[in-house]
Formats: C-alpha cells, sequence, structure tokens
C-alpha cells in the first residue's frame, strides 16, 4: 500500500479501485493512473498526508486514502 512506504521509495500504482470516486477522479485527472510510476517525497507527521512526485509534479494524497492504493515497490 502506498501509505506504509518509507520517503525515496519508488513504486508503480497498480489498483485505484479502493479509494473514493472523488479522490480516483482527481488523481486521474492529474495524471496519476494505474501503471503510473510514483516517488515517495516526504511524509508528514502525525497521520498526515503523503506528498508523491509524478511526472515531476508533486502531490499530496491524505494517508487514509494513499492506505487503499495498491503498488508494487521497484
Amino acid at each position: 500500500m502506498l501509505g506504509t512506504l518509507m520517503i525515496g521509495d519508488k513504486c508503480k500504482i497498480l489498483n485505484l479501485a479502493n479509494i473514493d470516486f472523488a479522490v480516483r477522479r482527481r488523481l486521474l485527472d492529474l495524471g496519476i493512473t494505474e501503471g503510473t510510476e510514483v516517488c515517495i517525497k516526504c511524509l508528514m507527521p502525525f497521520g498526515g498526508p503523503v506528498m508523491v512526485e509524478s511526472c515531476g509534479q508533486c502531490v499530496g494524497i491524505r494517508r487514509k486514502e494513499a492506505l487503499q492504493i495498491e503498488v508494487e515497490r521497484l
């Protein structure tokens, strides 16, 4: 799961079906789809968002949603 990775880890998104439709739609609009490679840039403290980089842009994803995104570590 995306929310369990550490800073600097790279992974490929495998499944976005478990997250809320509105969040999934927003990620798709930002170019984060199944098969996209992302890198963990920052983990905010106290269960805060996970910052990921994809295609040169950084996106914050709530930890709750990040824990539902299936990934494959690269």
